[in-house]
């Protein structure tokens, strides 16, 4: 027993010497902090992203994180800002929210670099729900040659309810034209009252079904998506959408939206299958 509680130390305090929390100023004001799980320099590295208003320690990403580290990968697990200096909490949807798509692509290139910086040149993206929207986002607007994959877990577009998306962004749009500063209230993603900027909510539903085809069809990297056939959030034939358009796609038999439980087993296995075809690249 007393070897046991030994070996148990000795692997807490070696998981704790390869983890640090890392900080970068994202904005004026505005620092951001990323966990950074050390590897080995000889795999990609791997940027993490959770999903919608949600923070690193949302269950899906820590769960994918130590798992990943534990095949021997660098792991790199940001919070978004979301213009709040260290953010370490969801935030709620009924707050009111001044940051848009263009912000996340901003603090995603940021930490891009930060991981280039520390010596990684081969760098694969993974997203889970939104954060893979937004890492996609990013993918669509002059991303580093560093970055070599994506992984798309659970993949959805910008939710807005029961309106007409056309009617929606011509109000918006009409509100911007005429310089109307008044907050919008709408349905965005799992959030009934979302309550922001015309600018910034217009950033976010801009992005449709078609937009994030488009999106997947033109992506410079290795692409990998990971749904689940019992994800009860997803539009109405999203699943058979994106398999007519034949991008490389694993679908988790019984799978929820958080592919949880039985199924974060799936999630790491295919998600580790998937790297090892990923060129190595050179760390210094």
């Amino acid at each position: 027993m007393r070897l046991y509680l030994l070996c148990l130390l000795m692997s807490v305090f070696s998981a704790a010497a390869h983890a640090a929390i890392v900080q970068q100023e994202m904005r004026p004001g505005i620092p951001a902090s990323a966990e950074y799980l050390i590897g080995q320099r000889s795999k990609p590295a791997v940027l993490l992203l959770h999903g919608f208003l949600q923070t690193r320690d949302f269950s899906t990403v820590t769960a994918l994180a130590r798992g990943l580290q534990d095949a021997g990968y660098t792991v790199l697990s940001p919070t978004l800002s979301l213009n709040i200096p260290y953010r370490m909490q969801s935030l709620a949807c009924e707050a009111v929210h001044r940051h848009g798509m263009d912000d996340d692509v901003a603090e995603i290139g940021r930490w891009v670099d930060w991981l280039k910086s520390h010596g990684h040149r081969s760098i694969v993206l993974i997203g889970h729900s939104f954060g893979s929207l937004q890492l996609l986002a990013y993918l669509s607007s002059h991303p580093d040659p560093a970055v070599k994959a994506y992984v798309g877990a659970s993949l959805i577009e910008a939710q807005i309810g029961e309106m007409s998306r056309p009617d929606l962004i011509g109000q918006l749009e009409n509100r911007i034209q005429n310089k109307q500063r008044v907050l919008v209230t709408q349905t965005l993603s799992f959030c009934r009252k979302y309550t922001s900027t015309p600018e910034d909510l217009l950033s976010y539903v801009r992005w449709d079904q078609p937009r994030v085809l488009s999106a997947l069809r033109q992506t410079p990297v290795r692409v990998l998506l990971i749904m689940g056939d019992a994800d009860s959030t997803l539009g109405r034939g999203w699943l058979k959408v994106l398999q007519h358009i034949r991008i490389p796609m694993v679908v988790v038999h019984r799978g929820s939206h958080f592919l949880d439980g039985e199924h974060e087993f799936d999630l790491l296995d295919h998600t580790l299958r998937f790297l090892e075809a990923v060129p190595q690249g050179a760390s210094r």
